[in-house]
C-alpha cells in the first residue's frame, strides 16, 4: 500500500518532444527533487531526448547525477569563494554571478549570469569593464539571464534581454551563447532574429516536466477504514467526530510532503478571500486534505502523520474500501512518492 505517482508515459514523452521542438537548443533543468520524478528518472528522459546538456541546481546534485547523464552539466547556483569543494568532472559548467567568482574559477568552464529585474544575483553593468581581464583565465561558455515569471509593470521580457545584449556588445564581450529562462516561444524567436550570430538556449524545467497536467496523477492507497458516530473520540489528540462517518487511513503523510505547501503569491480579490477563509478554518482544526473521494476533496480528520493521513468521510458518502486508491492533488516539487508506475 503506497502513495503512487502514475505516469501516462507516452503522453508525458510526447509533451517533452513538443517543448523541445518549440525551443531549439533546449537545456532541460533537473533540480530539487527532480520535479517529483527524481534525478535518475529525469536523467534517463534527458538522454532519450538527445540533449547535450542538463542543468542542475547545486554542485551536490551534479555529483549525484553525473553517473546517470553523460553530457555536460550546468550548475545553476552561482559559485562563491569558500564554498565546500565537491569533486566534479570537467564536463561540469559553473554559473558565476560576480567578477570575483570568475577570478576564483581559473581554468573552469563558466556561464556568467547578469543581473535581471529579478534582482536575485548577477553581474551589473558597472562590472562589465572588469570582466575582460577576468574571462581570460576561464573557458567562457556564454552569458545567462534569469527573468521573472510575471511582469505586473507591463514591461517586455525581450526588451530586457536586448538591453543586456547591447550592454555586453558595447563592452566587447563575446556573445556566442546566451542562456535564458522564462521566455515564450515567440519571444525567443524575436531574439534569435535580431541577434543571428548568438545562440539562445532556453533553460526549462517546470514547463518541460510538468506542463501537461493530465499526464501524471498521484494516488494514495486506503489502508484502513473505521466507522465512527458523532462525538466519538479518535486520533492522537482525541478529537470528537463531527458527525457519523468513516475515518479513512490513506498512504501519504508528512514524509511524502502531504500537508506541506509552498507559499503562493495571490492576485485578485477572490484568491485572497479564499486564502483568508482557509486560514480561518485552520484555526478551528478544519484543514482540507489533497485527497479526493467520491468527487470531493476531503477534510483531514487530524494533521497528517509521518507516512499516512487520516481523513473524515461523512456517512452520506460511499464507504471507501481497503485497497481503494484516492486521487491526491499534490505539488510535484514538494512530494516524495513511494513508487512510480508507468502506464
Amino acid at each position: 500500500m503506497a502513495l503512487t505517482l502514475y505516469v501516462d508515459t507516452a503522453r508525458w514523452r510526447a509533451h517533452h518532444k513538443h517543448v523541445q521542438e518549440q525551443f531549439p537548443g533546449l537545456v532541460p533543468v533537473c533540480k530539487g527533487n527532480g520535479y517529483g520524478f527524481g534525478h535518475e528518472r529525469l536523467a534517463e528522459e534527458v538522454t532519450r531526448l538527445g540533449a547535450d546538456i542538463l542543468a542542475v541546481g547545486t554542485t551536490y546534485e551534479a555529483a549525484r547525477i553525473k553517473d546517470w547523464f553523460s553530457g555536460d552539466l550546468l550548475v545553476l547556483t552561482p559559485y562563491r569563494r569558500g564554498e565546500e569543494p565537491v569533486p566534479l568532472p570537467d564536463r561540469v559548467i559553473r554559473s558565476v554571478s560576480s567578477v570575483d567568482g570568475v577570478y576564483g574559477l581559473v581554468g573552469a568552464r563558466v556561464v556568467i549570469e547578469v543581473m535581471s529585474s529579478m534582482k536575485r544575483h548577477g553581474v551589473t553593468e558597472q562590472d562589465l569593464p572588469q570582466l575582460h581581464a577576468a574571462i581570460e583565465n576561464v573557458r567562457l561558455e556564454g552569458f545567462a539571464i534569469h527573468l521573472p515569471l510575471d511582469r505586473t509593470d507591463g514591461s517586455d521580457a525581450v526588451e530586457e534581454v536586448i538591453g543586456w545584449m547591447d550592454r555586453l556588445r558595447a563592452a566587447r564581450l563575446p556573445l556566442h551563447t546566451m542562456f535564458v529562462s522564462h521566455l515564450k516561444t515567440e519571444e525567443l524567436a524575436r531574439l534569435q532574429q535580431q541577434f543571428p550570430q548568438t545562440r539562445f538556449r532556453a533553460r526549462i524545467g517546470t514547463r518541460l516536466w510538468l506542463g501537461d497536467h493530465e499526464a501524471t496523477e498521484y494516488r494514495g492507497a486506503v489502508l484502513d477504514v473505521t466507522r465512527v458516530s458523532k462525538g466519538d473520540r479518535f486520533g492522537y489528540r482525541q478529537q470528537k467526530a463531527p458527525s457519523d462517518g468513516f475515518l479513512v487511513v490513506v498512504a501519504g503523510g508528512t514524509s511524502h510532503g502531504v500537508g506541506l505547501e509552498a507559499p503562493k503569491a495571490l492576485h485578485g480579490v477572490m484568491p485572497r478571500a479564499k486564502g483568508v477563509a482557509r486560514a480561518g478554518l485552520a484555526t478551528v482544526n478544519r484543514n482540507l486534505s489533497p485527497f479526493v473521494w467520491a468527487g470531493k476533496q476531503r477534510w483531514f480528520a487530524e494533521p497528517p502523520h509521518m507516512q499516512v493521513s487520516i481523513l473524515f468521510i461523512p456517512a452520506d458518502a460511499p464507504e471507501p474500501k481497503v485497497g481503494d486508491e484516492l486521487v491526491a492533488h499534490l505539488r510535484h516539487t514538494t512530494t516524495q512518492f513511494d513508487r512510480l508506475v508507468d502506464r
